[in-house]
């Protein structure tokens, strides 16, 4: 008897053991759509349940492509490129050719340079020894680009396999619905989620006789804040409209409080302006670099929010980093957070986020 699918996940389903993953009672296994538990929760209480495999299962089970004669779609968060865009795709995918793809176009502000953006994307592959066939933007919510894109692979896929890759909660099953639903009509037809790691196995959409659309498990990378935050915090934190860039004219010795989960401290240089690109949602609040210890501790989770009660149980304490910027269009870079645009440089900052989630300094593509 052939395994049986969910048709959400990708996980073999079985219904021996309610605790193991891939469980479906037995009296659902007639059914033309075959759900775990899990993914039926999710659809329709949006409730997750923790499951037994961990980050190297799936980096082993995504790394089988290596084996292959594919196309390979890297799907990125454009708004949180350094910790999405991952650095040992080639040992996971070998010699497959690969289109890089920048999802949530739809966020950015409109002022945004769109082939700018393509060049620093390519740019920032091949700094970490990926290179790419082609660049494209899309919104997997909106379909934005898709249309361009699809067109492009299935030039380039010539009858092969096509592989979306990408780490957890980046959007990769929103993308292939999006994807189905402009080519067939059909909604809905793999389970998405807020919750990073929903896709637990290979999932197979047929493209023709020969050949298929999969989606892979996502790929844990440990240095997002998508990991240390409440699912009601990572909605509050996860963008869902075009940001509003907040500008900040500063002082040296004032802060910056993005809500309780990161701190930029303008610690030196001649008074200029910082422009925040954060979740709309995300409140930010000034103070002197005087006060700002004794508001934290007294205002974390309150006026500083997020985190929320669920975060805090679980938030590392923030770590301090000091940098010197000395050119202008300078991004201090919060991973699945946001960023700060310095504009004009010649300072001293020093900036703090929780422990594991690792700062990082690009030159600004907006």
């Amino acid at each position: 008897m052939n395994e049986l699918e969910c048709i959400g996940c990708g996980v073999t389903i079985q219904s021996k053991d309610k605790d193991a993953i891939g469980y479906a009672p037995s009296s659902s296994l007639t059914r033309t759509e075959i759900y775990c538990q899990r993914c039926f929760k999710l659809r329709h209480y949006n409730k997750n349940e923790s499951v037994s495999l961990d980050s190297d299962d799936f980096l082993q089970m995504v790394s089988t492509i290596h084996n292959t004669d594919s196309l390979v779609i890297h799907l990125i968060d454009i708004f949180d490129v350094d910790g999405t865009l991952l650095k040992n795709l080639l040992r996971i995918v070998g010699d497959n050719p690969i289109i890089l793809v920048g999802n949530k176009v739809d966020l950015l502000p409109k002022s945004t340079n769109k082939s700018q953006l393509k060049n620093w994307l390519r740019g920032a592959a091949k700094e970490v020894g990926l290179k790419v066939i082609d660049v494209y933007l899309i919104s997997s919510i909106k379909g934005i680009g898709l249309d361009e894109l699809a067109i492009r692979m299935e030039k380039e896929r010539n009858k092969k396999d096509i592989y979306v890759v990408g780490v957890t909660n980046v959007g990769k099953s929103t993308f292939i619905n999006q994807f189905i639903q402009q080519s067939t009509g059909e909604k809905n037809a793999i389970t998405t989620s807020y919750f990073p790691g929903t896709t637990l196995g290979f999932i197979n959409i047929p493209l023709d006789d020969h050949s298929a659309l999969i989606d892979t498990p996502g790929i844990v990378n440990p240095y997002q804040m998508a990991h240390y935050v409440s699912k009601d915090d990572l909605k509050i934190i996860t963008p869902n409209k075009e940001i509003k860039s907040r500008n900040y004219q500063l002082d040296d010795g004032q802060t910056l409080f993005i809500g309780g989960l990161a701190r930029f401290d303008f610690v030196k240089g001649e008074k200029q302006s910082f422009v925040c690109y954060f979740s709309n949602r995300i409140d930010i609040h000034r103070t002197k670099l005087e006060n700002a210890d004794a508001l934290y501790e007294r205002q974390l989770g309150e006026l500083l929010r997020p985190p929320n009660e669920e975060t805090l149980e679980q938030l590392p304490a923030l770590v301090k980093n000091a940098y010197r910027i000395d050119q202008p269009n300078t991004d201090i870079v919060f991973p699945g957070l946001g960023w700060i645009t310095i504009l004009q440089g010649n300072i001293t900052v020093e900036v703090y986020s929780p422990k594991g989630v690792a700062i990082s300094i690009r030159k600004s593509f907006i």
